[in-house]
């Protein structure tokens, strides 16, 4: 596949969609960005590809807002890794970006699967 199509197959996620999935990742146990990256692909139905430059820059910023823990662990193929873990205020924040994304979701399928209004005279 070219590159070209390679990026037209890809799904541009909305702002914040990243964080939100990556805390409920979180939320399945302590990871490691590779394994943050591979559980959103693979739950995704391969759908999902989210690189490492969106992913650190993300996960850098849901630590400073206080939503995840970070530290230092030993891999399963034995090498030091970063772990994450989802905090007490990042399922907080988890369970409100939900509901506003269920809300979104809602809102779109309305305008997408509704009738056309009749228009007034």
């Amino acid at each position: 596949m070219s590159e070209k199509n390679q990026y037209r197959n890809r799904i541009e996620l909305l702002q914040g969609t990243l964080d939100m999935l990556v805390l409920q990742t979180l939320q399945w146990g302590p990871q490691h960005g590779y394994g943050i990256v591979q559980a959103l692909r693979l739950r995704s139905g391969e759908v999902l590809q989210v690189e490492t430059g969106s992913l650190y820059p993300a996960l850098h910023r849901l630590e400073r807002q206080g939503w995840v823990r970070s530290e230092w662990k030993q891999s399963e193929s034995k090498q030091r890794a970063r772990y994450y873990r989802i905090t007490a205020n990042g399922k907080k924040q988890l369970a409100s970006d939900l509901s506003k994304w269920e809300r979104i979701v809602d809102a779109i399928g309305s305008i997408m699967h509704g009738r056309p209004e009749e228009s007034e005279t």
